[in-house]
């Protein structure tokens, strides 16, 4: 644990030192990681400090430390998503902006980890190199500190790169690409840092497909990160039973994940990029014997395939959306949650402030509720 903390601590200070004036108003850190973190008076960083614009993660002088894949779930246990912000084309399309302040929030409230989806297809030249924005790295190193100055642990991924879905030939060399620079931008980051390849592959990056771009995107990452944990899951959008098609190099630094969002017409009921899903409105869940028994078949199966293959899970997303009856929102929620646990599942709830959210950004409070479905 020490070894890490200080690790952490010379990440978040490579990020800050190389600007002028980066001292009182950047982030403090110090924090140090542990798979139930407890925050104590006065050990977070200020809620606006700023990165400075020309931190860079790569002047750490020390590599990462090695974190088993099962050691890592273990201490990621519970988490959550930041979602509708910077997988949106631009970070505040969708009405929401990431501060520091967030994971103040996050932290405070026991969760350990957070996942934060990002659209870098959105932020790259459209042509070879492919280029990634300056200023959206300085974006991302901002955010990620502020969250690892908490100790938080920080999955990172390819979220809503579509044309991969539409048409994955034409773009998986930009698709890799995007992964050198990211894994090269970050080979220096503490290994609270993990690389999720991409977010739900779907469409037309059918199994194979996928197999061979991930084959490629793993070994691409290993040139300069050896020992980072990557997280990978199957197609058709994670799916629970697609992890059985994923055909996987030999890497001892895996994690698999899966999102759950079953039924579907439950937890989309009046969503409004689901056609047709103001008709399930009113849909119930109620934790009956057959709906229980639903959940544990699909979970059981996932554990089996985790235990033969001994890659460890992480549940990357679930959630109903808040159009649904709030009582069986609560009673699925909690029993998803509990499910995973009992079965060696990290997990991260979708999502923290938006259609599905679990703090309300207007108010500025939890939904209690929600909130003590997950963390009882």
């Amino acid at each position: 644990m020490r070894q890490a903390a200080l690790l952490t601590l010379a990440f978040i200070l490579a990020l800050s030192a190389c600007a002028p004036g980066a001292g009182a108003g950047a982030p403090q850190p110090g924090a140090v990681i542990s798979a139930t973190p407890t925050p104590q008076a006065g050990s977070m960083p200020p809620s606006d400090s700023p990165l400075p614009p020309s931190a860079s993660p790569s002047d750490s002088a020390s590599a990462p430390a090695f974190v088993s894949p099962a050691e890592m779930v273990a201490r990621m246990g519970r988490g959550v998503n930041l979602g509708n912000t910077l997988e949106a084309p631009r970070e505040g399309d969708w009405g929401f902006k990431i501060t520091a302040e967030h994971f103040d929030l996050i932290r405070s409230a026991g969760f350990t980890t957070v996942r934060i989806p990002i659209r870098w297809s959105a932020h790259a030249a459209e042509t070879a190199p492919y280029t990634i924005d300056p200023a959206f790295f300085t974006r991302i190193d901002q955010v990620t500190t502020w969250a690892l100055a908490r100790g938080l642990i920080v999955v990172i991924n390819i979220h809503h790169y579509e044309e991969m879905a539409t048409t994955p030939r034409r773009h998986q060399e930009r698709f890799l690409a995007l992964w050198q620079q990211i894994a090269e931008h970050y080979k220096d980051a503490p290994p609270e840092l993990l690389f999720e390849l991409m977010n739900e592959p779907n469409g037309l990056l059918s199994a194979a497909l996928w197999n061979e771009t991930a084959a490629s995107a793993i070994q691409i990452i290993r040139q300069s990160n050896p020992t980072r944990n990557l997280i990978i899951g199957g197609v058709s959008w994670n799916a629970w039973d697609q992890l059985q098609y994923l055909a996987l190099p030999q890497d001892d630094h895996l994690i698999a994940t899966f999102h759950y969002y079953n039924p579907f017409q439950f937890t989309h009921q009046g969503a409004e990029w689901a056609p047709g899903s103001d008709a399930w409105l009113g849909t119930t869940w109620d934790a009956t014997p057959t709906q229980t028994a639903e959940v544990d078949a699909h979970f059981d199966a996932v554990a089996a395939w985790s235990a033969e293959h001994n890659i460890p899970i992480f549940m990357g997303e679930f959630g109903a959306y808040s159009k649904a009856p709030q009582p069986s929102r609560v009673a699925w929620t909690s029993y998803i949650a509990r499910a995973a646990e009992q079965r060696g599942f990290a997990w991260a709830y979708w999502e923290f402030g938006a259609g599905f959210g679990i703090y309300d950004l207007a108010a500025r409070r939890w939904r209690d509720d929600l909130l003590k479905a997950l963390m009882p």
